[in-house]
């Protein structure tokens, strides 16, 4: 095994995997290496039997999860694992079969081994189409991070396994002509949410631009601040990984650690929701910028990289119905979460699939962005006190966007609550969703005037100067059930897409893209978006050179 980096910090195994490691070292890892099997979307699960179905040792179960014990290769339900650990000292550790997860069985909880992961992603690059299973420990460096001369300088410094290997992988997938950036994200249990998101917010061609052009540098950072763990230098560090060239999947386990630590609330192995995620990381970069600029600014004026990228206001106009006095506020935000038009179809109907050749009534996000901006009357519950009729009176409310950001993030809500049967759904209704947006009509300017007409003069909050013109880029979609399902990603690279599946990286038409049930849309502003296709090759740009000033009029 190769050295570790010493800046970087991995979570501490549980006390009991470290006392197994003790006793037997990595025998056992060795030992079950031809075990492991890469499924077709991605997945490392075990396959210790060939022929008969595995089952249970106690009550002879083969469906739902099972646990295959490192001691004795016996095999064991959920139920019945801490009996068999209880019964048959220092057999505390396992492995659960359909993930290729560790599991502690004492702790009742999955646990991180960067040894076993290694072991895993070396089964997966061995499992690619070309992969060589004489080469897999040229994989051992694959935690270590490329510097970033190393990334935007051809890639040059690579060991030579590792070039022999990239070099195959390059002449093997010269027909694809995949774009440089397109690299797959190994899942360390259940985190195909952070995958997902990691793929989107890295092919933002803002953030692309800032990390690429070295404007955090992580060795000034860590000499700034001492800190050893830093969200900013994980993805800064993801992002080297990404355009350096290399095709092997990428294990992202350093970002996640640090992730943990600054979402404490959210550190488990259980599958967390896309969108939390994405809110939580963009709190991170803005909380870590903050601190480097030592800036007491609101988010409407932060100056972060998240922010700068993702930062919109909005206008949410409040009218009184006695008299018409309207009150008019403003709030910031990073992406506009959007209710599922479900007037046309029946209860039923919304949470059955609708494929788009289908001859019902589907969402559209027009029609979604229309019933954001509509006016909404408030219920008599929801009485606001007038500023003019000095009492409470019943009013509408009415929202738009003052403010558009460069990089415009659309959450599509698809859980339904029921107040009356105090459940929640998944709506896995489709939506059918435009590759090319105008928000002309949903800008503040164009509703004010709507409602108003031409008596109303152009006004401070005019959106004139910036592209309300959006290409879109990246779209995550989920399928599965409420409780357990799964996250990919697609990328649009040069009018191609691209489906991002874990370690998976595949080329698909956009009519697989249509046919998604989209849960978050990434859209870019035309010009910018333009710009990246022109820059295909992600050559080096000058570290002065500010990564925004190519899109004039968009602040």
């Amino acid at each position: 095994m190769c050295a570790r980096n010493s800046i970087y910090t991995n979570p501490k195994p549980c006390k009991h995997l470290a006392d197994y490691k003790l006793r037997h070292g990595f025998n056992t890892y060795d030992s079950i290496r031809n075990c492991l099997k890469t499924t077709p979307n991605g997945r490392t699960r075990v396959a210790k039997h060939t022929t008969k179905i595995p089952r249970c040792s106690f009550c002879d179960r083969y469906q739902g999860r099972l646990y295959f014990c490192l001691m004795c290769s016996s095999l064991w339900c959920p139920s019945h694992i801490l009996l068999h650990t209880q019964s048959e000292k220092g057999h505390e550790v396992a492995i659960d079969m359909d993930r290729s997860e560790l599991y502690c069985c004492l702790c009742c909880d999955q646990v991180y081994d960067p040894d076993f992961d290694k072991v895993v992603v070396c089964n997966q690059v061995k499992d690619l189409p070309g992969g060589s299973k004489s080469k897999t420990n040229s994989f051992e460096a694959s935690g270590e991070r490329s510097s970033k001369r190393k990334r935007l300088d051809s890639g040059i410094g690579l060991d030579l396994k590792k070039s022999e290997l990239l070099v195959s992988m390059r002449d093997r997938r010269a027909k694809s002509c995949y774009p440089l950036g397109l690299r797959g994200l190994n899942n360390l249990g259940s985190t195909c949410f952070m995958n997902s998101v990691l793929q989107a917010l890295l092919h933002a061609p803002p953030l692309r631009n800032y990390f690429l052009n070295d404007r955090h540098n992580s060795v000034q950072c860590r000499k700034r601040s001492g800190e050893k763990l830093c969200l900013l230098c994980d993805i800064d560090a993801i992002s080297s990984a990404m355009f350096c060239g290399d095709r092997t999947p990428y294990t992202p386990a350093h970002f996640l650690y640090s992730w943990w630590q600054h979402s404490s609330n959210l550190a488990s192995y259980e599958e967390q929701d896309a969108h939390e995620f994405f809110i939580s990381v963009l709190d991170g970069i803005h909380e870590k910028e903050s601190k480097i600029r030592n800036s007491g600014k609101d988010d409407g004026d932060c100056q972060c990289i998240a922010h700068r990228a993702f930062s919109g206001l909005l206008r949410s106009d409040v009218t009184c119905i006695s008299c018409g006095f309207t009150s008019t506020t403003y709030d910031p935000c990073v992406d506009i979460s959007l209710n599922m038009d479900t007037s046309n179809l029946s209860s039923s109907n919304a949470n059955k699939p609708i494929k788009p050749d289908e001859k019902t009534s589907v969402s559209t996000l027009s029609g979604c962005l229309n019933l954001f901006t509509r006016a909404e009357r408030l219920g008599s519950d929801q009485k606001l006190h007038c500023q003019n009729c000095q009492e409470l009176r019943d009013s509408s409310k009415q929202l738009s966007i003052r403010r558009l950001p460069l990089v415009l993030c659309l959450h599509i809500k698809r859980v339904e609550h029921s107040l009356v049967r105090k459940i929640s759904r998944k709506i896995n209704q489709y939506m059918q969703f435009p590759f090319s947006l105008d928000m002309t009509p949903y800008l503040s300017s164009s509703i004010v005037r709507s409602k108003f007409g031409n008596r109303i003069f152009t006004f401070e909050y005019d959106n004139s100067n910036s592209s309300a013109a959006y290409e879109i880029f990246a779209v995550i979609a989920h399928s599965g059930m409420l409780e357990s399902g799964h996250y990919v990603t697609y990328l649009r690279l040069k009018n191609q897409w691209y489906k991002c599946d874990d370690a998976w990286i595949s080329e698909v038409d956009e009519g697989i893209v249509r046919a998604s049930q989209c849960y978050m849309l990434f859209y870019v502003q035309k010009l910018l978006y333009n710009k990246a296709n022109e820059d295909s090759s992600f050559v080096r740009i000058s570290p002065r050179r500010d990564p925004f000033e190519s899109t004039a009029g968009c602040s």
